[in-house]
């Protein structure tokens, strides 16, 4: 594990940068997050018949047993994942601001830009346009791209790489959960880690190696790698 002042050399030879978009592209401080998951309870509270309290116990239980709270209850409910998505995204987004220097870092960024979430298409596109990063991506890979399928399920990864035409032996993964990058390291990508105070951003810390860099900044990262590879 790597912090922000080393760089290894592979990342020189990236082609393409896939970014998670949640607590990632922007801070985690935001809490766009805590808005979701009230909405979340309240949409299970309401489909499940349940009062608030259950409806969280169940909410947090699938999101650690199926990557999603959504695929949980698809798998044990048979919800319908559209509505269910269109209503937890209805949030109001103007927490997340512009940052100077993530926009001038991701512009001089060498290589192909993805944005590769468990959110949806719809919800990146407005997190995208009040960072005003929206211009460097080229593809966003959402949930539904995904068949619903979540990371970290190796699936949605490879699903997304060949529809894209992605080598992974010369991309890099950045995530703000650690368990969403062992399969990028495992098919050869450089990882990654935007470390927060979330709880569960630290799950699959310290179980293998495919943590390769990281950093509580990622505008800060990006700068100083392009800074670097500019010298």
């Amino acid at each position: 594990m790597q912090n922000t002042d080393h760089f290894d050399p592979r990342l020189d030879a990236a082609e393409t940068w896939i970014f998670d978009l949640d607590n990632t592209l922007y801070p985690a401080d935001c809490n766009l997050f805590a808005q979701i998951d009230v909405k979340m309870g309240a949409y299970i509270s309401k489909y499940l018949n349940v009062d608030l309290t259950d409806a969280r116990v169940v909410q947090k239980k699938y999101f650690k047993e199926h990557g999603t709270t959504l695929n949980g209850l698809m798998l044990n409910h048979g919800i319908e994942p559209g509505d269910f998505l269109d209503y937890v995204h209805d949030i109001d987004y103007s927490p997340v601001e512009r940052n100077p220097d993530l926009i001038d870092a991701l512009d001089r960024l060498h290589g192909r830009k993805v944005i590769f979430t468990n959110g949806t298409v719809p919800h990146a596109e407005a997190v995208l346009d009040r960072l005003g990063i929206a211009h460097v991506f080229d593809v966003i890979y959402d949930i539904v791209a995904s068949d619903y399928v979540p990371k970290p399920n190796p699936q949605p990864y490879d699903k997304m790489l060949e529809e894209h035409g992605i080598n992974p032996g010369v991309s890099v993964m950045l995530e703000d959960m650690a368990r969403n990058l062992e399969h990028p390291a495992a098919i050869g990508m450089q990882t990654v880690w935007v470390r927060t105070d979330h709880r569960w951003s630290a799950d699959g810390v310290g179980t293998g190696d495919h943590v390769h860099h990281v950093t509580d900044d990622l505008a800060t990262w990006l700068s100083d790698y392009v800074k670097q590879r500019a010298a």
